[in-house]
């Protein structure tokens, strides 16, 4: 089944700007999403293939600065947590802005932060 993962940053504009629409395998997706470069706020609707609403964030806030974030789903609820992917997130998804989507597949980055380097993998089928 696929799902519909869009990201809307709400702070530009008189109504906010489509930060990534991504359309990916639910399995994938699981219930934890990485977000390259997310902005200061999101909000995060999730659909299925008909449209149906199964999941939503709204005035989600980064709290601290990085190049990673993640979309955590609990039910029919988004929230945003901030961090630094470990070696338990290779692969897991990453949505980048957008809205391209792949598989996280090598994550380093220094003690003090300051450098990170990653890698992740492309794959689709029409």
């Amino acid at each position: 089944m696929l799902e519909q993962w869009d990201l809307w940053f709400p702070a530009v504009g008189a109504t906010g700007l489509s930060f990534a629409r991504s359309q990916v395998d639910a399995e994938a997706a699981g219930n934890r999403v990485l977000v390259h470069a997310a902005p200061p706020k999101l909000e995060v609707t999730v659909r299925d293939e008909a449209g149906n609403l199964i999941a939503e964030g709204r005035g989600l806030e980064r709290s601290q600065p990085g190049p990673m974030s993640f979309l955590v789903r609990e039910g029919d609820g988004i929230g945003l947590e901030d961090g630094w992917p470990s070696q338990q997130d290779l692969g897991r998804l990453v949505i980048l802005p957008g809205g391209e989507a792949g598989i996280l597949t090598a994550w380093w980055h220094a003690q003090d932060q300051s450098e990170w380097r990653w890698q992740v993998e492309f794959y689709n089928h029409s």
